[in-house]
């Protein structure tokens, strides 16, 4: 019999956020966690970063991976080949990368 874990609490995810971003080096103004129909995540330009909340169940590769996405956003606003190389370095050095570029591999997880 397999015992599902208990999903992360928004506090504790807005935590890993702020973490994560430190390591980053960048502040976002605001981390909300909601329902989200179409994808895992948005950054606006003011700096708000939004998160679905079904992210919380996800396992921390993924979820790391997301917001690192996302926390990147706040330096580089596109997808062009400075972000996808910091991407890739600090999915790298945090141990959490599966494949050459991290970018696309996030849509394999049914957002």
């Amino acid at each position: 019999m397999t015992v599902k874990a208990h999903p992360m609490t928004t506090e504790a995810f807005k935590e890993e956020v702020l973490t994560l971003a430190k390591i980053v080096d960048v502040t976002p103004k605001e981390i909300h966690v909601q329902s989200m129909k179409h994808k895992w995540a948005s950054c606006s330009s003011k700096g708000r970063l939004t998160f679905d909340k079904t992210l919380l169940d996800q396992p921390e590769k993924v979820r790391t991976k997301i917001i690192l996405h996302e926390l990147l956003h706040l330096k580089y606003p596109n997808h062009g080949k400075m972000f996808k190389s910091l991407l890739a370095t600090y999915l790298t050095a945090l141990g959490k990368s599966t494949d050459s570029g991290g970018v696309q591999s996030i849509s394999q997880f049914g957002k």
